[in-house]
């Protein structure tokens, strides 16, 4: 057994599962709020890092500020599509919704093959060096940015639930709308700040994993790999999708260690996170952390 190998894979596990449960408390947020599984989540990734790759190639900006701009044009980018495509679909089925998301997501796939072109492009050179050793193991700098940036984000995320004003109105929000607009919550604005921040911690994971393997159209695809994570942990469980998102990190870098060495098969790496879900859904349908519904029939 490689156990240099295995605990290298172990460690990046952990750092891309941090930046799976970034992503999957985007998908949390939305759903908390508004009962919504966004299947355009993906495509927040990819435009995210075509935006930030354009400022940085176009106008050879640093990359702290184009990566702050973009941030900027996601946060007003997730208030204009919840304002003009899904807020008039309030009161509809849930259903209906879901089925916009997934024509979004095909739309936006579309439009940024369209303006950015299908090839995969490079991001310029954003760090000097571009691993570091740390204990012996060999880490890309890009990773120790996005774990870094993963807790900030996840320590963000506690803070804005717990102590703020928007936060403790969401949670009001997510816990019953008749309840919170009685309490003169707008839950309108809700749902739109909601999109809005998913947005742009999306955007967060669709630069870093640009820098690493290039932005392209397979950015999009990290929207499924993240799902589940989400089932893990629970589609209403912040703290599950944080956990949902390390374990479904590992378990991939694990699974390429034992394809690798043991079974050969060639694809484990990218199958097993769907055996998880499958799983969780025949044994805990409603995820570690998830809560439970009892409905009186």
């Amino acid at each position: 057994m490689n156990t240099h190998l295995l605990l290298q894979l172990v460690v990046n596990g952990l750092i891309v599962g941090a930046l799976y449960g970034v992503v999957a408390m985007s998908f949390v947020l939305i759903y908390k709020a508004s009962q919504v599984v966004n299947f355009a989540q993906g495509e927040f990734l990819l435009i995210g890092a075509w935006v930030c790759w354009w400022l940085l190639t176009t106008y050879q900006l640093p990359f702290l500020v184009g990566m702050l701009v973009t941030f900027a044009f996601m946060l007003v980018f997730g208030i204009a599509l919840q304002v003009v495509v899904l807020r008039p679909l309030i009161g509809e089925p849930i259903i209906s919704v879901i089925m916009v998301t997934i024509g979004l997501s095909i739309f936006f796939q579309a439009l940024c093959k369209w303006l950015f072109g299908v090839f995969a492009q490079p991001f310029p050179p954003i760090f000097k060096t571009q691993a570091v050793a740390i204990l012996g193991l060999e880490i890309q700098t890009v990773y120790l940015m996005s774990l870094g940036i993963s807790v900030a984000m996840m320590a963000g995320f506690a803070w804005f639930f717990r102590y703020s004003k928007h936060g403790l109105a969401m949670r009001a929000t997510a816990f019953n709308q008749q309840v919170a607009q009685s309490l003169g919550i707008s839950v309108r604005n809700v749902f739109a700040l909601a999109w809005a921040i998913s947005a742009v911690v999306s955007s967060v994971a669709g630069i870093v994993v640009g820098i690493v393997n290039g932005v392209s159209s397979a950015l999009s695809l990290y929207g499924i790999k993240v799902f589940p994570a989400v089932i893990l942990g629970g589609l209403d469980s912040v703290v599950g999708a944080v956990i949902g998102g390390l374990v479904i990190g590992v378990l991939e870098n694990v699974a390429q260690y034992v394809d690798g060495q043991y079974l050969h098969w060639g694809n484990l790496y990218e199958i097993v996170p769907f055996y998880v879900l499958v799983v969780i859904l025949m044994i805990k349908p409603y995820g570690l952390f998830g809560t439970r519904d009892i409905e009186r029939v």
